[in-house]
């Protein structure tokens, strides 16, 4: 890739359950990242892989997300200087009503909210399992279809589940998929620890051949995690694999339970603000999550 990923995300909300969590957190980006290596299939899993989390977003239109599962954090962040606001409740997160989660990013401020630069001028959301599941290992994906234009910056990524004790970025912290409007056909997976964070995250980028841009379909993004061991896939093709070989010498900090997250990000400092062939709403559309594990990779 030619342009470095910059810090992530820090969100800092006082109606959040998160907001000392997020006080201290960020999804950060990490350094440019080189072309996809070898190309296959995932591993498939052993016969005694059980689902430990699943949401099939099914439900009436309208709906919230099931607040048994997920938990949704307010409020700004200044730390990547993104612009959206995220929401509380339905307003910007809801189901379809035909089996899906909706993320809606809108130019819009109905509620006067205030942002780092002043009155803010959009609305988006972020949702995340933190109380509600972690898992230690297993297979995590999730099939969405991503919005598209510049400043768009969707995720689905894990932090560790004790980042309220030790900080970011010793919680660690798995980006499963990012992608930035500029690249619509590129999404990026990373890692970030103890003295590989922000722009010296350990990851690599893959993209859809012959120019298909992501936001076209749905996509099956994907880790299959175990001990001293993450390896990433897009629809089933394995694109990365990264053990504490890769950490030069520093802490692997991916041994221990984490919990999920979702959300979609309006301009910052890595995918820039939108610009004037940005449309909206832009959605981030998520068919389902899916958590499973086996015997040799128990839940927390």
């Amino acid at each position: 890739m030619s342009s470095p990923h910059l810090t992530r995300r820090l969100l800092v909300s006082a109606l959040s359950v998160l907001a000392l969590v997020s006080a201290t957190s960020g999804l950060a980006s990490g350094a440019p990242m080189p072309s996809p290596a070898s190309k296959g299939s995932v591993t498939t899993q052993a016969s005694t892989a059980a689902a430990t989390f699943t949401d099939d977003f099914d439900g009436a239109a309208g709906s919230a997300v099931d607040g048994g599962k997920w938990q949704i954090e307010t409020g700004d962040n200044v730390n990547n200087h993104e612009r959206q606001y995220y929401t509380a409740g339905n307003s910007n997160a809801a189901l379809d009503g035909q089996g899906h989660l909706v993320i809606t990013a809108r130019k819009e401020n109905p509620n006067n909210y205030q942002c780092w630069y002043g009155t803010c001028e959009y609305t988006s959301a972020r949702l995340n399992t933190s109380g509600k599941f972690t898992q230690t290992y297993g297979h995590v994906e999730a099939r969405m279809k991503i919005p598209r234009g510049q400043g768009m910056w969707p995720a689905f990524w894990m932090l560790g589940d004790d980042i309220g004790q030790v900080g970011w970025p010793n919680s660690g912290e798995i980006d499963i998929m990012e992608n930035v409007g500029f690249e619509p056909n590129t999404v990026h997976g990373t890692l970030h620890g103890p003295g590989y964070s922000g722009s010296a995250g350990i990851g690599a980028g893959y993209s859809l051949p012959g120019g298909q841009a992501f936001a076209d379909d749905f996509h099956t993004f994907a880790i299959d995690w175990a001990p001293d061991s993450v390896t990433w896939s897009v629809d089933g093709n394995v694109y990365q694999h990264r053990t504490p070989a890769d950490t030069g010498g520093n802490t692997w900090a991916f041994n221990k339970p984490f919990f999920l997250i979702l959300n979609l990000a309006v301009g910052g400092y890595w995918p820039g603000d939108p610009d004037g062939n940005t449309t909206f709403p832009q959605q981030l559309v998520v068919d389902h999550v899916r958590v499973t594990t086996s015997d040799s990779q128990p839940p927390a």
